[in-house]
């Protein structure tokens, strides 16, 4: 079997150079590591970059210049997963209201607790939208198409359920989208939708759960 190259070179005593210091060394101005490490980035090494790169258009706040997305894009998929929440917060208020009967009080907090949550969600985007330097759009004006879910009246209990675990689906993929379109490019952003990502698949677990009682 062919060796791969490195490996050839290995054999030889030709393992990987190293600088007297720091386990690595320099190579026209650029700073190489050992195999098998990430490189490092010049922000980690070089304070004065790292300074002058922060005073750089310092007036757009958190987005600083190694923001390397298309900012208004994220904005925008941002205030659709906005709609989301706050359609799926009218949803689940609505619900809490009309679901009777002994199974339906206790299927009700369930809606109320989920409504409080998705509430909770709308404000973390509406943050974030902010630090990226745009505007969280509340106008009801065409809330229903920026929405993925959908806005379900109904009064059947069972209809209600399956409705709302419907749109929970919908949100976890639309999620799980948004976060592999981020990618590690937005760590922040990221980290937000994976914590609401969780929350929605909790959501989805409490309703099938309802399903079957």
């Amino acid at each position: 079997m062919k060796q791969e190259p490195h490996l050839e070179r290995r054999s030889k005593g030709k393992g990987p150079k190293h600088g007297p210091a720091g386990g690595h060394s320099k190579a026209n101005g650029e700073t190489r590591h050992p195999q098998g490490l990430p490189e490092m980035s010049p922000l980690l090494t070089d304070k004065s970059l790292l300074r002058k790169m922060a005073r750089k258009g310092f007036d757009n706040g958190a987005v600083t210049p190694d923001y390397t997305l298309d900012k208004d894009t994220v904005i925008g998929l941002l205030n659709e997963s906005l709609a989301t929440e706050i359609v799926c917060t009218l949803r689940y208020k609505r619900h809490y209201y009309v679901a009777n009967g002994i199974k339906g009080r206790y299927v009700a907090a369930e809606f109320k607790q989920h409504a409080i949550e998705e509430l909770a969600h709308a404000d973390l985007i509406a943050e974030r939208i902010m630090q990226l330097g745009g505007t969280p759009d509340f106008n009801p004006v065409g809330l229903a198409d920026r929405s993925h879910a959908e806005y379900f009246t109904g009064t059947d209990l069972h209809d209600m359920i399956r409705e709302n675990l419907v749109a929970e689906r919908i949100a976890i993929e639309s999620y799980r989208a948004f976060i592999q379109f981020l990618g590690d490019k937005d760590p922040t952003t990221r980290s937000m939708l994976e914590s609401i990502l969780s929350m929605e698949e909790e959501h989805a677990d409490d309703l099938t759960d309802l399903m079957k009682d």
